[in-house]
């Protein structure tokens, strides 16, 4: 059956209202209703602590105190209908947003806000481990708050007292649903991440599957396996824990729950297993339900009966969650939800993140700008912002190569106010600068082709450099689109034409009231093209570089020539996250240069950088 697309009348925006001050209205649009089924999932992933929504982006405005008004109201109409809800977390809760980045210690807040909500299973995400702190406030902070719901499979915690190497949290979760009875198992998985912090372990998946706890937990028999990680849906790691449950139990339901690529995916690996993955920065809401599940004490034909899965990715915007739980302005917030956005409120402005000291002048994109465009953020920062910022007083008349990889910008800026914000919106990361002095131009000068080209100079694993670019345009996907005129691959997130004048999408301005469309994702996945909630107008994605390189102080051309010569030597500057990328890509071009050569150039983070440019070129008052 074809989901109904219902509208949402344009009228109603002189009505709904978001939560956070100063955030826009919530925008109409066209809707597609949810779909229920025995077992139902709400989900979230990637939120790096966006728990304030977005505050310049309409479609996205609610924040965390509506997400759990929402989830309250998605409970009790599962208690009407007899059905069962459950709420999952798929990890990277931290790093993006100032709520998070600019507390004392980090996180002061939005531990606080994000244990206000009731989940049923919740794992951790690499982000969570690049830091000792952020490990160690992740095992002392959170596990604790969901204690009977946090599971990690394959990630240990090394206490500081002992030394001692022990489980992070549950290794799987035996659950048996409220409504239904159905027994679940659930699993909770990290990939094979291998950059993190000394005081934890991940394990690989691969290995994690032979130990006896695991072998234990795929022959408990339950109605369904759940499967939750922060992983991608077309990662090896869910293509391999899917063969060994599936070899084990040729029949029973499977659904996974992934996340870290930042897309909306759906992935279907047999007729009795599923994969969904929600987007980004709490600008998603994930739905998946299942129907058909029989429970093992029927008999074995009925077993064999394949199941249904069914998927929507809910705009975090007040209209979709008032349209989806048939309420309004006045009866959709719970007393819970208000006090939890005033919890928002309150953290925002004790760390003044809605402070400006700038007005930026236009949009600046990421991936929805080409590369190099005057309207992309890399070209941005490639043509301003590191040429002036980049330098150290003790060489400051050397010439340099500074490096960056473009997976340090997180978010788009956007015409209009900067705030304190926006400089952890845009670059959340504590990596500083580091350099290589007086290597010679001819080796210096191959090292971005390198970074940018890949292959089997760096191979695969920990030097992929598929870990340089954004997160967005790392996961494999078969819904990537290439174009003739734009080089490379494109978000699944949205479907990608070359001509605009073929594109026709759903819904529009038209002749019956209906609302404009606005930009927004076009999800394409292994269940087709309308798993979005909101109908929205599409929205290219274009492919960028794994890194982006400024000169800077090279010499001039000499009078009379058009072309100035290049420089014996440079300085080669880069961000320290890149540092073993750039070694290797030294010594590949001919450079005799190891880590005992790096140098700290500049204690200033990218997000120092781009603060003091913009309090300096950008002054104007918005």
């Amino acid at each position: 059956m074809i989901p109904r697309i219902t509208l949402v009348v344009a009228s109603l925006a002189t009505v709904a209202s978001a939560s956070q001050p100063g955030a826009p209205a919530p925008v109409a649009a066209p809707m597609r209703e949810l779909e229920w089924g025995q077992i139902n999932f709400l989900h979230t992933t990637d939120i790096h602590g966006w728990l304030g929504g977005h505050l310049q982006e309409p479609q996205y405005s609610a924040d965390y105190g509506d997400y759990i008004s929402f989830a309250s109201h998605m409970r009790q109409k599962a208690d009407e209908k007899g059905v069962d809800l459950l709420v999952i977390d798929t990890g990277d809760r931290i790093e993006g947003n100032g709520l998070y980045d600019a507390s004392d210690p980090k996180g002061k807040y939005t531990y606080d806000i994000f244990r206000e909500q009731s989940i049923d299973a919740l794992c951790t995400g690499n982000h969570e481990l690049y830091l000792e702190a952020s490990v160690d406030r992740e095992h002392n902070t959170t596990v604790p708050n969901f204690k009977k719901s946090y599971i990690a499979s394959n990630l240990d915690y090394i206490e500081p007292e002992t030394g001692n190497q022990i489980p992070q949290a549950q290794r799987y979760l035996k659950l048996k649903t409220k409504n239904q009875g159905f027994n679940v198992v659930a699993l909770g998985f990290l990939f094979n991440f291998d950059r993190n912090a000394n005081n934890s372990v991940v394990q690989p998946v691969e290995e994690t599957m032979k130990e006896e706890w695991f072998q234990n937990a795929i022959r408990e028999k339950p109605d369904l396996f759940l499967v939750i990680g922060h992983v991608g849906l077309r990662m090896k790691e869910y293509e391999t824990i899917f063969k060994v449950i599936r070899d084990q139990n040729w029949y029973t339901p499977i659904a996974f729950l992934g996340g870290h690529a930042h897309v909306r995916d759906a992935r279907k690996f047999d007729d009795n297993a599923f994969a969904i993955a929600s987007g980004r920065y709490f600008e998603t809401i994930g739905w998946m339900s299942i129907d058909g599940i029989k429970k093992k004490s029927q008999n074995q034909a009925s077993i064999e009966a394949a199941v249904t899965f069914r998927r929507k990715y809910i705009d975090n915007n007040l209209f979709g969650l008032y349209y989806h739980t048939g309420l309004n302005e006045t009866t959709f917030p719970t007393d819970h939800g208000r006090n939890v956005s005033n919890m928002i409120t309150e953290g925002r402005k004790a760390l003044k993140l809605d402070n400006s000291f700038g007005c930026a002048p236009k949009d600046l994109w990421m991936s929805r700008a080409p590369y190099p465009a005057d309207n992309s953020i890399f070209s941005w920062l490639e043509t301003q912002v590191l040429p002036d910022s980049i330098v150290n007083e003790e060489r400051k008349n050397v010439s340099r190569l500074a490096i960056v990889n473009t997976g340090a910008i997180r978010f788009d800026i956007f015409q209009g106010a900067f705030t304190r914000d926006s400089t952890f919106l845009i670059s959340p990361f504590v990596s500083k600068f580091n350099y290589i002095a007086d290597v010679p131009y001819a080796v210096a000068s191959k090292v971005l082709e390198l970074l940018n080209s890949g292959g089997q100079v760096f191979g695969a694993g920990s030097l992929d450099t598929k870990h340089l670019t954004i997160p967005e345009q790392v996961a494999p996907s078969p819904f990537l689109y290439t174009s003739t005129a734009e080089k490379g691959p494109v978000s699944p997130m949205s479907i990608f034409v070359e001509d605009d004048a073929q594109q026709k999408p759903l819904g529009g301005k038209g002749d019956g009231g209906e609302p404009e469309l606005i930009g927004g994702y076009t999800t394409h996945d292994d269940l087709g093209d309308d798993g979005d909630d909101a109908v929205h107008s599409p929205i290219k994605f274009y492919a960028v570089p794994n890194c982006i390189q400024s000169k800077i102080a090279f010499p001039p051309p000499e009078e009379g020539q058009d072309k100035a010569k290049d420089p014996e030597t440079v300085d080669l500057v880069f961000i320290d996250y890149v540092q073993p990328w750039i070694i290797k890509a030294l010594q590949f071009s001919g450079g005799d240069f190891g880590t005992d050569d790096v140098k700290v150039y500049s204690n200033n983070t990218l997000t120092d950088v781009i603060a003091s440019w913009v309090k300096e070129h950008w002054k104007n008052d918005c």
